[in-house]
């Protein structure tokens, strides 16, 4: 059995380690739908693709585990990353820019299993008709700020052109917004207390290209 001892209060963990801690999750969820009960560090590493020194190290913010030799409890394991990374529970996020790239996150159904929920879009034209059909409302921007506090949500998708993006941004941070997942190729300027996560596909594919050359 696993003795988790709480954070130290004020304690931050490093974002490359949150990172891998998302990467460990998604491991010990495919040992719980295997009926795989426990994992050794070592196992768990290899499946993540990181080294058990490392994995240990990540694991250590949580403070001290059981005995030597026994391995992780994954259900265990699992409900404590889980808790610690909001995602025990499903989480309300808001999508602005409801273009192809809009459409198509919004028709993903693999964010619920993941613990997030895709309450509402925003567009600049929100009646405009659309090739696909999806469940969640989409409103105009002047709406933004009062479905955002209305429903205490704190994170945004943004699939803006990059034109508007930082106006968008702007917007989305006044209205309360702390946590931004930016698919616009441009890098925002936001306070301190915002995070964004960029993700930029042409770079990604560049990155590919370089490995890929002969």
């Amino acid at each position: 059995m696993l003795n988790f001892a709480h954070l130290k209060k004020g304690s931050v963990i490093p974002r490359k380690t949150i990172y891998r801690l998302s990467i460990y999750l998604r491991c010990l969820a495919r040992l719980r739908e295997n009926g795989i009960s426990t994992v050794s560090s070592e196992a768990l590493a290899q499946a993540a693709g990181v080294k058990p020194t490392q994995l240990r190290k990540d694991l250590a913010y949580f403070g001290t585990f059981g005995t030597r030799g026994l391995g992780y409890d994954v259900g265990a394991l699992s409900k404590k990353i889980s808790d610690k990374l909001g995602t025990s529970r499903l989480q309300p996020v808001i999508l602005v820019g409801v273009g192809n790239l809009g459409l198509a996150l919004l028709s993903y159904r693999g964010f619920e299993k993941e613990g997030f929920e895709i309450v509402a879009a925003f567009d600049a034209d929100p009646r405009r008709k659309r090739d696909k059909q999806i469940k969640q409302p989409i409103f105009g921007m002047d709406e933004l700020s009062i479905v955002v506090k209305e429903q205490g949500i704190k994170m945004a998708i943004l699939t803006v052109p990059a034109a508007v993006a930082q106006e968008v941004a702007n917007h989305l941070v006044e209205a309360g917004i702390v946590g931004i997942l930016n698919f616009s190729p441009i890098v925002l300027a936001v306070s301190e207390d915002v995070m964004v996560n960029n993700v930029n596909l042409a770079i990604e594919l560049e990155n590919l290209s370089y490995f890929t050359q002969e």
